[in-house]
């Protein structure tokens, strides 16, 4: 079978094509495990470092309908939509927002309704999509009231997806993401950027700024366990999931504070005292417009699962990414 993930070349990306080629079958149309033959890799950059056959790295512009033409044909049994332009930048560049993450999603949405095989197609949304006055905990039947022009526009691609799946063009399932953290690299323009870099940038003995209040609550969630959810969400049978095509992964819930003080007691309070505490508005604004948790019964009761604490998302980012200085 062939599988496209968008956004290839990205963290998320690069890791979910290593489980993938690792685990080395999917389910198929019929639900049943097929091999993956061929793994496609779209994304502006070039997704390098992949020495298996099975890869194929594509560069090029997703909000071009001839790329997606290029990449989408009646062999593309499922696709991972995971490229998009993040919170911070998407507001600050309203144009490209829309470009990204609204334009290219309904255009690769068309690109698979025109192969005519119904491919199964995860994307990948965010907490984003929620906000306003919100209940102390979000319901699966919350309405959906983003603050962002991230928000709207995942939340635009839900309905979107929604609405092609009702329709019989793909087999769609949302996966909404908590905010992941521990990231590796460097900081991008995600107004979330700080819950990775209050961890990673102490554990690498440099100083993290972190611009919202101490009690500022996150809903959080490890890179391991986002790579188990995107794969564990692709195989669930289409009639698992209804009509109701988003699924709220599991996350922690954790305040900014606590963060730090798993850091402490993970690597020592030197590394803590590398947090430095500077609020900045905007992304405080943000930040405190998404939902700080969610029920997932549903999600669990569909076998995903989240991380038992962040003091273990702490750790596995010391074991899969901190690299030794020099």
């Amino acid at each position: 079978m062939k599988v496209l993930i968008t956004g290839g070349a990205g963290f998320l990306g690069r890791r979910l094509a290593r489980a993938l080629l690792e685990r080395g079958t999917l389910a198929g149309p019929d639900g049943r495990p097929q091999p993956i033959d061929r793994l496609v890799l779209l994304d502006v950059v070039a997704a390098d470092g992949f020495d298996d056959p099975r890869v194929q790295a594509v560069t090029g512009d997703i909000a071009d309908p001839t790329v997606l033409e290029g990449v989408i044909d009646a062999g593309t049994a499922s696709v991972f939509h995971l490229a998009a332009i993040v919170s911070g930048q998407a507001e600050a560049d309203f144009d490209l927002g829309m470009r990204i993450n609204l334009d290219a999603s309904r255009r690769l949405l068309e690109a698979c309704r025109a192969a005519g095989h119904r491919p199964r197609v995860v994307f990948t949304s965010s907490v984003a999509v929620y906000g306003g006055a919100l209940p102390d905990v979000v319901q699966d039947g919350t309405a959906l009231n983003p603050q962002s022009s991230y928000g709207v526009q995942k939340a635009i691609g839900e309905l979107l997806l929604g609405d092609y799946t009702r329709k019989g063009f793909v087999d769609g399932r949302v996966l909404r993401l908590p905010t992941i953290s521990v990231r590796p690299g460097k900081p991008n323009k995600a107004a979330s950027s700080f819950a990775s870099g209050i961890i990673r940038e102490p554990l690498n003995g440099e100083e993290a700024v972190c611009p919202v209040p101490p009690d500022t609550r996150l809903w959080l969630l490890s890179p391991r366990r986002a790579i188990e959810c995107l794969i564990r969400g692709h195989e669930l049978p289409s009639d698992a999931l209804g009509t109701a095509r988003a699924i709220n992964l599991p996350g922690l819930s954790v305040r900014a504070d606590e963060m730090v003080a798993a850091l402490e007691r993970v690597a020592g309070p030197e590394a803590a005292a590398r947090v430095r505490w500077q609020e900045d508005p905007a992304i405080t604004r943000i930040v405190g417009s998404w939902p700080g948790a969610w029920d997932v019964a549903r999600a669990r009761s569909l076998g995903l699962e989240g991380d038992t604490g962040f003091d273990a998302v702490v750790r596995a980012y010391i074991e899969d990414d901190l690299r030794p200085a020099g």
